[in-house]
């Protein structure tokens, strides 16, 4: 005879990854209870794949390169209403998410994000802190929509995440998101989150190099043009 029939989790909790073993087991153990887990390796030359699967997570394989495509392919391969996304680097604290599921659950807004606040010095380049203002404010003044982060961490119901039909597979895709999520007449609701130092033994895709900011920039161009 099976077992006791369990709910079936109301988010699922995609991590986009790239070399993150380092950092799996603090960001994974830190997961709400509840919310099942679905790491996307791209492209992996260390063992993130199996660190993930050992601790308990979905491991999903995606062989085009880029932040945008790990995510979709994450979207895809969820399953319950609920999609969350969250850095595997260990920077944010994935506890934050019950409280911005709980927001979209109850139906306050359609998409709750994490606005970063710096949890030390040197913990967010000022460049890219500034970049990221800019941008925001861009989309704050054409749109009205009020973010002033693009929500590294955010949840949103998978239905609507796909209806949106966003097209960008690197770097573009949160840029992409607040500018189709804002047309397509969303509500937003932004919480502050620590962002903390990213673990040991990862390096960043974006700031950790100089060729790693110009693809940023040159795919925020492609999406704003």
């Amino acid at each position: 005879m099976d077992g006791p029939m369990t709910d079936p989790p109301t988010c699922d909790v995609i991590v986009p990854c790239r070399n993150e073993a380092p950092a799996l087991p603090a960001v994974l153990a830190r997961v709400p209870e509840g919310m099942d887990v679905i790491v996307v390796d791209n492209g992996s030359t260390d063992d993130t794949a199996e660190v993930a699967r050992g601790l308990g997570a979905s491991v999903v394989h995606e062989g085009v390169p880029g932040y945008g495509a790990a995510v979709h392919a994450g979207v895809l391969a969820a399953a319950a209403p609920l999609v969350a996304v969250i850095d595997g680097d260990g920077s944010m604290d994935p506890t934050e998410l019950a409280a911005l599921a709980a927001v979209v659950s109850r139906g306050d807004a359609t998409m709750a994000v994490g606005r970063r606040r710096p949890a030390g010095r040197g913990v967010w380049p000022w460049h890219a802190r500034a970049g990221t203002a800019m941008l925001a404010w861009l989309i704050r003044r054409r749109s009205g929509f009020g973010i002033h982060d693009l929500a590294p961490l955010r949840v949103c119901r998978r239905e609507d995440l796909l209806a949106l039909e966003i097209a960008d597979r690197r770097f573009g895709y949160p840029l992409e998101l607040m500018i189709r999520a804002a047309r397509a007449g969303w509500t937003v609701h932004e919480q502050d989150i620590a962002y903390s130092r990213r673990a040991r033994g990862t390096r960043s895709k974006v700031s950790g190099s100089v060729r790693g900011t110009a693809r940023v920039l040159v795919d925020f161009a492609k999406v704003l043009s």
